[in-house]
């Protein structure tokens, strides 16, 4: 069958494939689970591993099959399955476990060994095939209902987490209940994070480069959020509009902008970093005056990477629940679909080329 893959270590290698179609006796007790692929999303991640900054392929293999944002339906399952069934719509975990306690059990999204495993990212296949094989334990089942927002189950349970994993910190306050958000950035974690922080009942300011009116605008404003362009009102400036945040969410991609937002938090409050930066840059902070202003304000800073079943479900709750607030607003996240497999080559394109590609995804199959 066709995969996707790159040579991981060699910049640009990204090229079609053919593997061998997996079956349900890979996986041990009965539990594997047969999914066919219909759509799979990618995002700066897969840029990035096609560029050979990061990414190896699993023990024995040249290649390494990308893509970690997948949705499909359950082909066939093992006999001591019990989650899914054939015909259902599902998408599937990215981290796999390791050895240490946090993946023992089953938060190998925390896992405290350097190596890490992740399907479509390092050491571990990924989606962009025609079929996968998995155990139940990493297949999430997705309403028929939501078979329209398919590729965002992934990329929203990393917002569900980087949010929730802020709340359950902020248990140290005793009683925190923030009021006022910012999120830095508005690809589709930003938007993502600002969907569920309204529904947490937050006053949300989405901060991004562009002008609007555009895009990412109408999508913000129809979540009933605040769009922010910092070319008409730099961050500083909105700071004294609106009051020091109590949560800033930073999915820029930009270490400079994502150690800005440490100057601007405020007091008893969070910053969270969602995005991976890649490369040596090198950004002048004023580290006295952060340092005094963190201590004195009892400040905390948060990374948060990837996500475990429990996020892919409460984030597919909420996308739910949005998707019924805001009819029609999340589905324009969607933008540029890709058909086939054999346009690899374009799906990248629209990666490195296209800064008006919100959500690029691959039609992989119909129902």
């Amino acid at each position: 069958m066709k995969a996707v893959a790159v040579t991981p270590g060699t910049p640009h290698s990204v090229h079609l494939t053919d593997i061998e179609k997996p079956t349900l006796d890979q996986v041990d007790d009965g539990l594997g689970v047969l999914v066919k692929v219909l759509k799979v999303g990618v995002d700066a991640t897969d840029r990035e591993i096609n560029d050979a900054l990061y990414g190896n392929a699993p023990t024995g293999d040249k290649h390494l099959v990308i893509g970690h944002e997948s949705f499909g339906i359950v082909e066939a399952v093992g006999p001591n399955v019990k989650r899914v069934k054939p015909g259902d719509f599902v998408t599937a975990t990215v981290r796999r476990p390791g050895g240490s306690i946090y993946d023992l059990i089953g938060t190998n999204d925390m896992t405290s060994e350097e190596t890490y495993y992740e399907r479509g990212i390092n050491l571990r296949h990924g989606f962009l095939t025609e079929y996968f094989v998995d155990e139940e334990e990493y297949i999430v089942r997705v309403p028929a209902g939501l078979k329209h927002l398919h590729v965002l189950m992934e990329p929203m349970s990393c917002a569900a987490k980087a949010i929730h994993q802020a709340y359950e910190a902020q248990r140290r306050m005793k009683v925190w209940r923030p009021k006022l958000a910012y999120v830095q950035g508005a690809g589709q974690i930003g938007l993502l994070a600002t969907l569920v922080l309204k529904l947490q009942g937050l006053e949300v300011f989405t901060i991004a480069r562009g002008e609007g009116p555009n895009l990412k605008s109408e999508i913000v404003e129809g979540m009933e959020a605040t769009y922010v362009s910092t070319k008409q009102t730099p961050l500083a400036d909105l700071v004294k509009q609106t009051g020091k945040p109590d949560l800033i969410v930073d999915a820029t991609g930009s270490s400079r902008l994502a150690f800005e937002a440490m100057e601007h938090v405020g007091h008893n409050g969070v910053v969270v970093w969602t995005g991976i930066t890649g490369g040596d840059k090198k950004t002048e902070i004023p580290s006295d005056n952060i340092n005094l202003d963190w201590v004195l304000g009892n400040k905390l800073l948060l990374g948060s990477v990837n996500a475990n079943r429990t996020h892919f479900e409460s984030g597919i709750r909420d996308l739910a629940l949005g998707d019924m607030m805001y009819p029609g607003v999340l589905a324009k996240i969607l933008t540029n679909p890709v058909d086939g497999l054999d346009n690899y080559a374009e799906m990248m394109r629209l990666l490195v080329e296209d800064d008006d590609a919100l959500k690029v995804f691959v039609n992989v199959a119909d129902e």
